[in-house]
């Protein structure tokens, strides 16, 4: 018999439509005795500070036909989110914001904020997503799920149901699991757990009995009790720092590449190689050097070291603080623009020139604005007006100014005077946002390049069918 499983965060109709619930202010004020506040009850009050409840809106229909002229049944959804820095960065399942139209984000406090999607990785199934708090939000306490227990406790919070913050608890079943959800996902060594994980608890946190987080929830085994999943989080870690690379949102480059060493207690991020001509070849660090802190972030992985480099404009200095041969030793890097690296060839990731094969086997430039014309039948400038737009958190966009006939603009319904706000996981707010995604090495192995415009305030969306081999 197949085994059956879905996502904890379906899409739920109907479930948002709830009576109006409790806050905390509702509650009556008892004081606890000191035998009812436990660990476990701590725990919780510090693990909801950092966790997010997510409700989405999204189309029903096929999101390639979102230019016609039928109207699509929205249809609303919920997960869970959990906060991973203060300025309003979260870690939530691919599944749960995966071609959502608008996404809501109620912190532990009752303050709603819009979000967008920042970066997602389906097949890892996991997504960044930004708000833009009033306050700092209180980053999680991240553990490791290098030393598992079979037996251990564990503790889980999520948007159950559409039921904010709810609480479960059990323990872990298996360390490694691999599950099928579909013929699209599939998970390797997933976390087994036997705490309740319900639609709407994906993305959530699973905590062990020192309140760290070991796991984000992500799956539940289909007329099954008591049998849920979670991706661990050194897993989640490693893809959360690739998700926030500072090279593919700031264009700004550091020049260090890392690995996560992790077992138990013993937790600490080692330099393998320095980049030729990089900023940290220029401050001095070495393979063998271990990030303790980067400015005002102490550093256990990969991911506390881009977010401690995310958002610093070229030209800034960083201290980086490294333990070398048993001594403490404090660095200063300097952040480099991007484009001064793009010739390197050391530079993972980041195309030289862009170039198109000529007959006579040389190679001619080829300009942005001819390849976008080329390759996708637009031709675009900076939209000065018009942002920001009610409702969506775009900071910009680049207005259609042409549409060639018979190109994939063309063929998805895009107008002149559409502004294109996003091309897969990146905004489009200038031209050198436009060359970032058409030179990407990997632009070919995204799939559809889905891309997002703005018309007459509302948002929409579709997908370009590149041919292989466009250049």
């Amino acid at each position: 018999m197949t085994k059956r499983f879905c996502h904890a965060g379906w899409c739920l109709a109907m479930m948002l439509a709830l009576s109006p619930r409790l806050t905390q202010a509702d509650q009556p004020a008892v004081a606890a005795s000191s035998y009812r506040n436990t660990e476990r009850t701590r725990i919780v009050e510090r693990a909801e500070r950092s966790s997010v409840n997510i409700h989405t809106e999204k189309r029903q229909k096929s999101m390639d036909v979102v230019f016609s002229a039928g109207k699509a049944t929205k249809i609303n959804g919920m997960g869970t989110g959990i906060v991973i820095d203060e300025r309003g960065y979260i870690v939530t399942n691919f599944h749960v914001v995966q071609d959502v139209e608008r996404l809501r984000c109620t912190t532990y406090n009752g303050a709603e904020y819009e979000g967008r999607v920042l970066a997602y990785d389906s097949r890892e199934d996991l997504a960044i997503i930004k708000i833009e708090p009033r306050e700092p939000l209180t980053v999680a306490n991240f553990g490791t799920s290098s030393d598992l227990m079979l037996g251990e406790d564990v503790i889980a919070i999520g948007n159950a149901y559409g039921y904010e913050s709810s609480v479960t608890r059990g323990i872990i079943s298996h360390r490694s699991r691999d599950v099928e959800v579909n013929d699209e996902q599939s998970y390797k060594d997933l976390i087994q757990i036997d705490a309740a994980i319900n639609p709407g608890n994906s993305g959530g946190p699973l905590l062990n009995a020192d309140g760290e987080v070991i796991g984000i929830n992500v799956a539940i085994r289909a007329g099954a009790q008591r049998i849920g999943f979670a991706i661990p989080i050194d897993d989640a870690r490693r893809v959360i720092a690739r998700l926030m690379n500072v090279e593919r949102h700031n264009l700004t480059y550091h020049g260090i590449q890392t690995t996560d060493m992790k077992q138990g207690l013993d937790r600490k991020l080692v330099v393998q190689a320095i980049r030729p001509d990089s900023p940290a070849l220029a401050a001095g660090l070495k393979s063998g050097d271990i990030i303790t802190k980067a400015g005002d972030v102490t550093v256990v992985d990969g991911a506390d070291f881009e977010r401690s480099m995310f958002g610093k404009p070229a030209g800034s200095d960083v201290s980086v603080i490294v333990q070398r041969e048993g001594k403490e030793e404090t660095l200063h890097l300097r952040v480099a623009e991007l484009a001064s690296a793009r010739r390197t060839p050391a530079t993972q990731g980041i195309p030289a020139s862009p170039v198109s094969t000529v007959a006579n086997n040389t190679v001619a430039p080829q300009t942005t604005i001819e390849k976008c014309w080329e390759m996708l039948g637009l031709k675009l400038e900076k939209a000065d007006q018009g942002f920001p737009v009610p409702g969506q958190p775009y900071r910009g966009g680049m207005r259609v100014v042409s549409v060639r006939p018979q190109s994939q603009a063309d063929i998805n319904g895009i107008r002149t005077g559409d502004i294109l706000v996003g091309l897969h996981i990146w905004e489009t707010v200038s031209n050198e946002n436009i060359e970032f995604v058409l030179n990407h090495p990997q632009l070919q192995t995204l799939g559809p390049l889905k891309f997002y415009i703005v018309r007459e305030g509302e948002t929409l969306f579709g997908h370009f069918r590149l041919v292989a081999g466009q250049k």
